[in-house]
C-alpha cells in the first residue's frame, strides 16, 4: 500500500475547511488540522479515524498571532511530517463602515487573510520544489473580483490572494507544484455569522453548500487549475464585473451588502 500523502488545513474546525478535512480523509490522505479550537478539532479527528483510519495532528493555534505559522511549522516539522498539500482555508471578515470597525479586528482580518496565508505558503512551498511535488489550495472568494464597500477591508485581502496565487501559479509553471485559488460565493458557514452580516441583501439570494464548495475546489485542486469559481451563478457575476465599469460595480457591490433591515 502506498504512504498516504498529508494535508495541511487552516480553518478546519467549521464550514469550508471542516469540508475539506472530511474530502482529504475520504482520499485516502493523513490530516494536520489546525485551528482555535482543539475540542472541535479532536472531535473531527476521531470522526475521520473511525470513518477513514486518517492519521490527524491537531495544532490549536490562533492564526492571526505573527508568531502562530512557525509554531505550525516547528511542529510538523517535529514530527516528521511532510506536508503534499497546503490548504490557506482559514480567515473572516467584518461588516460595517471602515471608519468606525474596530481597528485591531481590522488588523487582526488583515494578518490572518494576507499575512499568515503568505507565511504558511512561503514556509512550506520550497519543500515542495524541492521534491518537485506539491499543491498549494488558497481560499479567495467572489468578493476578490471588485471592491466591497461595508466590508472594505475583507474584498480587499481576497483580491490579494487571488492575485497572489494566480502570480505563484505561473512562478511555479515545471516546477511540479501547483497553485490554486478557490473563489466560492456567499456559502453556509458560521463566516456572516461572524462578521455581524447576517442581515446583508445579497444573502436572501441564497448560499451554496460548504460541502459542495469544498469538492469543487478539491477537483480543481487535483487537476491543476490556477483559479476555480464555485456555483455557475457565482462564476456570470464574477465574469461580469470584468466587462463593466469599475464605479458601477462598486455601486451594486454596495446595494449587496447593505443591510435588509436598513
Amino acid at each position: 500500500m502506498p504512504e498516504r500523502k498529508t494535508a495541511l488545513i487552516t480553518g478546519a474546525s467549521f464550514g469550508i475547511g471542516l469540508e475539506f478535512a472530511r474530502i482529504f480523509a475520504r482520499e485516502g490522505h493523513n490530516l494536520v488540522l489546525v485551528a482555535r479550537s482543539g475540542d472541535k478539532l479532536r472531535q473531527l479527528a476521531a470522526e475521520l479515524e473511525k470513518a477513514h483510519s486518517t492519521r490527524s495532528l491537531i495544532l490549536a493555534a490562533d492564526l492571526t498571532e505573527p508568531g502562530a505559522p512557525a509554531y505550525v511549522l516547528d511542529q510538523t516539522t517535529r514530527a516528521n511530517i511532510a506536508i503534499d498539500f497546503l490548504v490557506n482555508n482559514a480567515g473572516f471578515g467584518q461588516y460595517g463602515f471602515f471608519a468606525e470597525n474596530d481597528l485591531e479586528e481590522c488588523l487582526r482580518q488583515i494578518q490572518l487573510n494576507v499575512t499568515t496565508l503568505t507565511h504558511l505558503t512561503r514556509l512550506y512551498l520550497p519543500e515542495m520544489i524541492e521534491r518537485r511535488c506539491g499543491y498549494i489550495l488558497n481560499v479567495a472568494s467572489t468578493a476578490a473580483f471588485q471592491a466591497g464597500p461595508l466590508m472594505a477591508v475583507y474584498f480587499a485581502t481576497k483580491a490579494y490572494v487571488l492575485h497572489f496565487s494566480e502570480a505563484l501559479a505561473n512562478e511555479l509553471a515545471g516546477t511540479g507544484v501547483t497553485v490554486t485559488c478557490l473563489c466560492p460565493g456567499a456559502t453556509a458557514t458560521e463566516f456572516h455569522k461572524r462578521a455581524n452580516a447576517t442581515a446583508m441583501n445579497l444573502l436572501q439570494f441564497g448560499t451554496m453548500d460548504a460541502r459542495t464548495v469544498a469538492e469543487d475546489g478539491y477537483r480543481a485542486l487535483m487537476d491543476g487549475k490556477p483559479v476555480v469559481i464555485s456555483g455557475f451563478k457565482n462564476w456570470l457575476i464574477a465574469q461580469s464585473v470584468r466587462f463593466s465599469p469599475r464605479r458601477m460595480v462598486t455601486a451594486i457591490a454596495r446595494k449587496a451588502q447593505e443591510s435588509k433591515r436598513s
